[in-house]
C-alpha cells in the first residue's frame, strides 16, 4: 500500500506527461468559461444542473458561484460514443445497474467538454500546466491521474501489473467524474479502462447526512479505538448496504457488536473450546471439512454484494449454534461410561464444530481478517488453548449495560 499526495514529485511529473499526451492527441484547447462552480465539489456544473437544485448544491448546502475565466478544456465530447459503447457493452461495468442507467441518462446529450485548469491567481497550489505558468491543473484531472501515477506510470514498468483495475470503488457523488472524465483521459493516452466501477452510497447518521454544522460526524478512529478494527469492518460491511445509502447510530452499532459478534460468534467459539477442554482434555481430533454449499457466498462476492456475502457467512454461524443446541454434546458426554460409542460420537460432534468454525473463518477473512486468523490459530495445533480471551468482550458505552443496574451511557 502506498499513500501519496498529489504534490509528490513523481506524480507531478507524470501528470504533466499525461497532459502533454492529451494535448498531442488534440484533446486540449483554451477557451473562456462562463458558468457555475461549487467550491465543495471543486467542480463546474451546467445551467440545467444548477436550475434543478435551485442554485444551491444539495450536498454542501452552499450556493453555486458564477465564474468567468479563461481555462484549458478537455474535449470530452469527442469521446462520447466510445465512452457510451464501453459502458453499454460492459467493457467498463458500472455497478449497481441503476447507477449505470443514471449516468447514461446524464450523458444522453453527449459528454460535455470540461474545464481542466484554473488561473494560478485563483488557487494557492496546483500542478503547473506545461507551457503556461499562468494556469494550474484542475483538481479532478490531477487527482484522477493519481490512480495510475501511484503505480509508477509512465516510467516504471510495474504499473502494467496492476492496471487496468479489476474494480474501482467510488462514492455516488463522484460517478460523473469517474465514468466521464476518467475514461476520456485514459482513452486519450491509449490506456485501457477499469473493468468495473463499484458505486457505493452515503453513510447517514440517525437518518440524516453527516454534517460538522449539525455535529453528527462519526470519527472512524473512535470506533476502532473502542471496539477494534474488525468490529468496524463487520458493521460497515454487513449493516451498510454495499450499493446504496446506509444508516449508522451508536446504538445500532453496539447492539450488533454485543449481539452478533459477542453472542453469535464469540460465544460460539468459547462454547466449542470449553467443551473440548472439558470432555477431551483439549484434544480436538481429526477435523473434517463440513462442505457447506459456498455457491450463494461466492455469487454474492462476484456480484460485489458484500453485505449479502457476510449474511451468508452469518447463516453458518447461526446454523452451527443451532446444531450444538440440537445434538447436545453435554448429554452425549454423560453416556460415555455406559455407551462405548458415545465417546467417538462426542469427538465427531466437536470435531465437526471445529471444522465448521474454520470454514466460517475462511468466509470472514475478507471482512474480518484479524478475527479469522485468531480462530484458525486457536485450532491449528490440534489442541485448543487452555485460556482463550473472548473475541469480542462485552462493551456498553452507548447502550445500557444489562449486567448492572445503571447505564454507562456517555
Amino acid at each position: 500500500t502506498d499513500f501519496v499526495r498529489t504534490s509528490d514529485s513523481h506524480h507531478m511529473g507524470a501528470v504533466r506527461y499525461i497532459w502533454k499526451q492529451l494535448d498531442q492527441a488534440g484533446l486540449i484547447y483554451k477557451s473562456t468559461y462562463n458558468g457555475w462552480y461549487c467550491m465543495g465539489h471543486e467542480a463546474f456544473f451546467t445551467d440545467k444542473e444548477v436550475q434543478e437544485t435551485g442554485g444551491v448544491c444539495p450536498d454542501h448546502q452552499t450556493p453555486y458561484q458564477q465564474v468567468s475565466e479563461e481555462n484549458y478544456y478537455l474535449k470530452a465530447s469527442a469521446y462520447t460514443d466510445k465512452v457510451r459503447q464501453a459502458i453499454e457493452s460492459g467493457r467498463m461495468k458500472i455497478v449497481p445497474e441503476f447507477r449505470k442507467k443514471e449516468f447514461l441518462e446524464l450523458m444522453k446529450d453527449g459528454l460535455h467538454d470540461v474545464s481542466i485548469s484554473r488561473p494560478r491567481k485563483s488557487l494557492t497550489w496546483g500542478v503547473p500546466v506545461p507551457g503556461d505558468d499562468s494556469q494550474v491543473m484542475y483538481v479532478w484531472l490531477d487527482a484522477l491521474a493519481n490512480y495510475i501515477t501511484v503505480l509508477g506510470y509512465p516510467d516504471q514498468p510495474e504499473w502494467k501489473d496492476f492496471w487496468p483495475a479489476d474494480v474501482q470503488v467510488i462514492g455516488k457523488d463522484i460517478l460523473r467524474f469517474h465514468a466521464g472524465i476518467w475514461p476520456v483521459m485514459l482513452l486519450g493516452v491509449g490506456l485501457p479502462l477499469p473493468k468495473t466501477l463499484l458505486v457505493h452510497g452515503f453513510v447517514n447518521v440517525g437518518g440524516a447526512k453527516m454534517s460538522k454544522t449539525v455535529g453528527n460526524v462519526i470519527d472512524p478512529m473512535e470506533i476502532i479505538k473502542d471496539y477494534g478494527v474488525d468490529a468496524f469492518r463487520y458493521y460497515f460491511s454487513r449493516h451498510i448496504p454495499t450499493k446504496d445509502d446506509g444508516d449508522f447510530t451508536w446504538e445500532k452499532f453496539e447492539k450488533a457488536y454485543n449481539g452478533e459478534l459477542g453472542n453469535d460468534l464469540g460465544n460460539l467459539v468459547q462454547r466449542v473450546i470449553a467443551m473440548i477442554q472439558r470432555y477431551q482434555s483439549g484434544v480436538i481430533g481429526e477435523i473434517p471439512r463440513p462442505g457447506h454449499d459456498m455457491g450463494p457466498y461466492r455469487q454474492a462476492m462476484e456480484a460485489l454484494d458484500f453485505d449479502r456475502a457476510i449474511d451468508e457467512a452469518w447463516q453458518q454461524v447461526r446454523a452451527l449454534n443451532q446444531y450444538i443446541d440440537d445434538v447436545k454434546p453435554w448429554e452425549v458426554a454423560k453416556k460415555r461410561q455406559k455407551d462405548t460409542d458415545a465417546a467417538e460420537h462426542l469427538s465427531e460432534i466437536l470435531s465437526y464444530a471445529v471444522g465448521a468454525l474454520e470454514e466460517i473463518a475462511d468466509l470472514l477473512t475478507p471482512f474480518m481478517p484479524v478475527t479469522a486468523s485468531t480462530i484458525h490459530k486457536m485450532f491449528s495445533a490440534g489442541v485448543v488453548p487452555e485460556k482463550a480471551a473472548p473475541l469480542f468482550p462485552k462493551i456498553y458505552i452507548h447502550t445500557p449495560d444489562p449486567r448492572t443496574s445503571s447505564s454507562k451511557n456517555k
